[in-house]
């Protein structure tokens, strides 16, 4: 028996779920990529040397992924029980905000205080993110998700490269802003991200939809922690009942951790080999400008099409972006790969979300994107020590670019095996379980507006 789906969508939950994307992202493209490696390094760890520096800051960013991997899948079964991810999303939000409004105060030398902010700010953004992308099957049915997932990373491509470039005129041009010098405009930079990542995030706050309330869920605050320990369990065995989410899981991990790889490596692989700093930042705008168009075009061809066979064409182009990067000799071939990946970026995620929700059961998937969180950020590792061993062995950063093949081979090779209809019927069937379960508990209650279930 499959549960029926009803028609009744929140447009204005849908909107606020899209430009939520559009917020979070300024912090991505401004403190993530641009603005916070110099700022650590120059004004931060100033004190320490810049080798020291370096190291100061790739362990900072490790203990933050750390904690969101462990918190994410304990607070997203939470979420689960509790019905409502837009409280969690909420919390996690503002933590990000403020510790990304403390880095403006932060003054030379001060190498720790803007540690601990940015293990903050990687907790609020990247936890946040588990409860946003575990939201997208609450808000509308499975035929619309590769369509309203690509808006959402598509406005966040727009919204992060509009401030993106806002805030390189602020520190290369601080004048214009009223600030006396370029360390003055990199402050001002910090502040616009975190005013900009909550003013655009106030319709998510009001209009987050509402799940029903789990007859697991504890009544007291006492319970939480047995009740999510004894879920995620249950979780990590009743995985297996999932084989296209488990096939699905195995092969985002490789084809993940390629892409990952190449966004965090890009900017070093090009200084390497003797592209400048502003030939650099300006690709990294021509990315968020070219992402905008072409993840909404393929987005809509995603929806006609199938969002598996439009995320294997972008993981193959990923192919020939490493092979080209391979040969890359000057700044005009960096621009090429920079609005080739721009092409597929947007996509190749946005699609990776929609499939992945698309086989989980709607009640459980804060449980299982923290799964995916956590997994996928272990998994990550593998990347970038491929990247350097070989570059280290070699001799040369470009066999450490061209080593990135196997992760996208090998994640097209799984991702074939995934049968995405057979996964959506198991997603459904226990989806129908549960609710039937609910029912015989009587504790079903009325959602906000969620009539459908997968």
């Amino acid at each position: 028996m499959r549960v029926k789906e009803g028609l009744r969508v929140d447009k204005r939950a849908v909107k606020a779920w899209i430009m939520y994307d559009w917020a979070n992202s300024a912090y991505a493209t401004t403190v993530l990529a641009a603005v916070l490696p110099v700022f650590y390094a120059s004004v931060a760890a100033a004190t320490v040397d810049k080798d020291t520096a370096a190291s100061y800051l790739a362990y900072t960013h490790s203990i933050g992924m750390l904690c969101v991997a462990l918190l994410t899948p304990l607070l997203g079964t939470l979420a689960d029980l509790s019905g409502r991810k837009g409280d969690f999303l909420r919390v996690f939000a503002i933590t990000g905000i403020v510790a990304t409004l403390g880095f403006s105060v932060i003054g030379e030398g001060d190498w720790l205080l803007a540690s601990v902010l940015l293990v903050l700010s990687t907790i609020g953004f990247a936890g946040g993110n588990t409860f946003y992308d575990a939201m997208l099957p609450d808000l509308v049915p499975a035929e619309r998700r590769d369509m309203v997932s690509s808006k959402g990373y598509a406005y966040g491509y727009i919204g992060g490269g509009l401030l993106l470039a806002t805030n390189l005129l602020m520190i290369q041009q601080p004048g214009w802003f009223g600030m006396p010098n370029t360390l003055a405009g990199t402050r001002l930079a910090f502040i616009s991200v975190s005013l900009w990542w909550l003013l655009f995030s106030l319709p998510i706050f009001r209009y987050a939809p509402r799940r029903p309330v789990s007859p697991e869920f504890p009544a007291s605050w006492t319970g939480y922690t047995k009740v999510g320990v004894r879920r995620l369990r249950q979780t990590f065995g009743q995985i297996r009942r999932f084989p296209q989410l488990l096939r699905m899981l195995v092969a985002f991990w490789f084809f993940n951790d390629g892409i990952n790889t190449i966004i965090l490596m890009a900017t070093i692989y090009g200084t390497s080999i003797g592209i400048g700093t502003s030939d650099l930042m300006l690709a990294l705008l021509l990315t968020q400008f070219i992402g905008f168009p072409c993840t909404l075009l393929l987005g809509a061809w995603a929806q006609q099409w199938g969002a598996k066979r439009v995320l294997l064409v972008s993981l193959s182009v990923y192919i020939c972006i490493v092979i080209l990067g391979y040969f890359m000799t000057q700044a005009l071939h960096f621009y090429i790969l920079a609005g080739l990946v721009g092409v597929v970026q947007g996509i190749s995620q946005s699609t990776a979300r929609s499939l992945f929700s698309n086989l989980m059961p709607a009640g459980r998937t804060g449980e299982y994107f923290g799964f995916v969180n956590i997994t996928g950020k272990f998994a990550s590792i593998f990347g970038p020590f491929v990247f350097g061993y070989v570059g280290q062995i070699t001799g040369s950063t470009r066999w450490g670019i061209l080593s990135l093949i196997f992760f996208f081979v090998a994640g097209i090779a799984v991702l074939l095996t995934v049968q995405v209809q057979k996964g959506l019927q198991d997603a459904r069937s226990a989806d129908q379980e549960e609710l039937e379960r609910i029912q015989s508990h009587g504790t079903a209650g009325k959602g906000n507006g969620v009539t459908f279930s997968s």
